[in-house]
């Protein structure tokens, strides 16, 4: 077997119990437990620490579509087909209070982070916003006009976005109630959405195949990728805000790096269409769940060593526009000597990239007056021309063109070493 490189992904655990389809996957906070639920009726909380028994909850009549721990860790969600959604407490006792409102599947669960609320989405064409601890149905967003997939809170818990059959996305103000705004650019269903850690992107799945990147305070269409050859069903964001996983009907995961607006890696694990995917807390791990029976539990290592680390700040980046402001559609052929393709356990090596202590004083500062000229994490990429030959990849990682745009000098373009 081929010795992993410490920039690779790998597969660390997997976890056998469900008997069916896996269609949700969530870590709690300190990452100790991994809950998944299952077409089968069933959730399970699983325990990263090694010969740790799972628990199994039953209580759900139907087939459970989603799970989510709360900020602090200490309650479990979960929504089902059978209408309910219900809050678990996730020890051995497995006690749950169901809550009532929907008419039809429940698609979606997630809590605000303050943990006081939560909202679901549902086959009835509704948002739907709950009280965690008052046990009670709040109110309704409803301007879908059909099923709606996903429904999450932005981090500052004033936004809520949706993702619905009726091929839109839609913003939400929580307070107002009102509908902020509808993103129509999809082909097909959209089948997940969520927001940027820094809460001013939002990334949307489709059954186009596509992942689509927007800002929700300009409303543009800031990336496009079209990297799956099906659905795709699931994503998250790494909590730096620099990276993306994607889950697929093609079977595959896929690992975005969104400051270069490119991708890093293709995971193959599951047999069948990979159905679910996300993020621990800290991102050291990820998780994947598919319609074969299987909970996978990943170790990320691409965000330890990534030649990006220089250019992180305090506040992290969401993306960046190109210098019309938008960026440009992404090419699914991956720049040459970037792109990485596992099968499951088997990875490639690759030399680190060691960056001179001058430059990265220089990045950090360039950066942190990026930061200030924008007033908020949005970055300026420029991806038409993709350099063939990398001549030099630290000599040629900073170059201006004229153009207008967000700055007057034109775009920063930021080179990838090979």
């Amino acid at each position: 077997m081929t010795a992993h490189c410490p920039e690779d992904p790998s597969l660390e655990r997997h976890f056998k119990g469900h008997r069916d389809a896996v269609t949700s996957v969530d870590f709690s906070l300190n990452t100790k437990q991994l809950a998944s639920g299952s077409m089968d009726s069933c959730l399970m909380v699983w325990h990263m620490k090694p010969q740790t028994r799972a628990y199994r909850f039953a209580g759900h009549k139907d087939a459970v579509t989603c799970v989510n721990f709360s900020p602090s860790g200490h309650l479990l969600a979960s929504g089902s087909r059978d209408k309910t959604v219900r809050i678990w407490v996730p020890n051995v006792k497995g006690e749950s209070t169901v809550f009532r409102a929907h008419t039809a599947t429940v698609r979606s669960v997630h809590f605000c982070s303050d943990g006081q609320s939560f909202v679901t989405a549902s086959d009835d064409k509704t948002v739907k916003v709950w009280s965690t601890h008052r046990q009670k149905f709040l109110f309704s967003l409803s301007q879908h006009i059909n099923w709606v997939r996903c429904a999450k809170f932005s981090p500052d818990g004033r936004l809520i976005v949706s993702a619905s059959d009726d091929k839109t996305v839609k913003l939400w103000d929580k307070t107002s109630r009102e509908c902020v705004h509808s993103y129509c650019e999809h082909g097909g269903f959209v089948t997940y959405v969520d927001f940027h850690p820094s809460g001013t992107c939002i990334a949307a799945a489709g059954m186009d195949n596509t992942v689509k990147v927007w800002d929700v305070r300009t409303h543009r269409l800031l990336q496009h990728y079209q990297l799956h050859s099906a659905a795709v069903n699931a994503l998250s964001f790494h909590p730096s805000g620099n990276y993306l996983v994607t889950a697929s009907s093609d079977s595959t995961l896929k690992i975005l790096d969104l400051m270069e607006g490119r991708l890093l890696y293709t995971l193959h694990g599951h047999q069948g269409p990979a159905t679910t995917v996300a993020f621990s807390r800290t991102g050291e791990y990820f998780a994947s769940g598919g319609s074969d029976e299987q909970v996978m539990v990943w170790k990320s290592n691409f965000d330890i060593v990534d030649y990006g680390e220089v250019l992180r700040v305090q506040r992290p980046p969401a993306t960046r526009a190109s210098s019309s402001g938008t960026l440009p559609e992404v090419d699914p052929l991956v720049p040459p000597g970037r792109g990485r393709s596992q099968e499951s356990m088997q990875s490639h090596s690759q030399e680190p990239v060691s960056v001179p202590q001058s430059l990265t004083s220089t990045l950090e500062h360039i950066v942190g007056q990026l930061d200030v000229l924008t007033q908020g994490p949005l970055w300026i990429q420029h991806l038409d021309n993709w350099p063939q030959e990398h001549h030099s990849p630290w000599l040629d990682l900073l170059e201006f063109e004229s153009g207008g745009g967000l700055f007057s000098q034109g775009a920063l373009i930021l080179a990838s070493p090979v």
